[in-house]
């Protein structure tokens, strides 16, 4: 069976990453992407990619943490994309529920997108209530021919179509799962199947019926059950399908093995 990939899981926040994994394993699961929330992050997260199989790293600048970025940090991490295990640069962009003053997100967002271009990175976008301006920026700044994902994707058929007009992929997590969910089981069902990727970013975004608890990285089975009834297909079919869209995406190393 081809395994399935997390594209989206921040182990570097978990407890006993090691043996959450080997559990993750057992259920299909044979590699995962760790995103970036802030500087002070950075070392733990290149750390966890060094000492587990499959696993990479998207080390940069989350809006929350926006504030905070000095230029030596952004120095640092055009090094951190240099490593052979740091695959893309996230997670990144806008977020109007957050303090950080709009003006320094968006030049912080810029700067990231501009990095990207620079080491030929694909980008992790995370937006909540920006995602017009997110695809202006992107657009004006030439990243559509980066490519990258949409975490967390919730939005309508209509944003995910111009999402995927611009070169990305949508990151399909708990929220699919949700009873109530509505707009986003639309979604997987309209959008062409190459623009579909998997993720938990665990420890948040719990699927059901595990909400209430932190999320876990073997919990990406239940997702990928959910897509597979939406779109008619088998577990095989959905992770053949989803990890093919991840490696182009992300140009994961089929060989790589650490």
């Amino acid at each position: 069976m081809t395994s399935y990939i997390d594209t989206h899981i921040h182990l570097d926040l978990l407890t006993t990453p090691g043996i959450l994994l080997e559990e993750a394993r057992s259920s299909g699961v044979g590699a995962w992407v760790v995103p970036g929330v802030s500087s002070q992050r950075w070392p733990e997260l290149m750390a966890i990619t060094e000492r587990h199989a499959g696993v990479y790293a998207a080390p940069g600048i989350h809006p929350q943490a926006s504030a905070v970025c000095p230029e030596s940090s952004l120095e640092e991490l055009r090094h951190l994309l240099d490593r052979p295990k740091a695959v893309a640069l996230g997670e990144v962009g806008l977020d109007r529920q957050v303090d950080t003053p709009w003006q320094i997100q968006e030049e912080i967002f810029i700067r990231m997108i501009q990095l990207a271009y620079e080491m030929d990175k694909p980008l992790l976008i995370h937006t909540r209530r920006s995602t017009d301006r997110i695809l202006e920026l992107l657009q004006r700044h030439g990243a559509n021919r980066l490519g990258g994902i949409f975490h967390a994707f919730s939005g309508s058929v209509a944003i995910a179509h111009k999402i995927i007009d611009m070169g990305f992929v949508l990151g399909l997590g708990g929220v699919l799962t949700f009873p109530a969910a509505r707009r986003l089981p639309e979604v997987v069902r309209e959008v062409p199947a190459e623009s579909l990727v998997l993720e938990t970013d665990a420890p948040d975004m719990t699927p059901h019926p595990h909400r209430g608890h932190p999320n876990r990285p073997v919990y990406l089975s239940l997702i990928a059950e959910k897509v597979a009834a939406l779109r008619g297909w088998s577990l095989e079919d959905t992770a053949r399908i989803t990890t093919a869209n991840a490696i182009r995406i992300l140009r994961l190393p089929l060989s790589d093995k650490k």
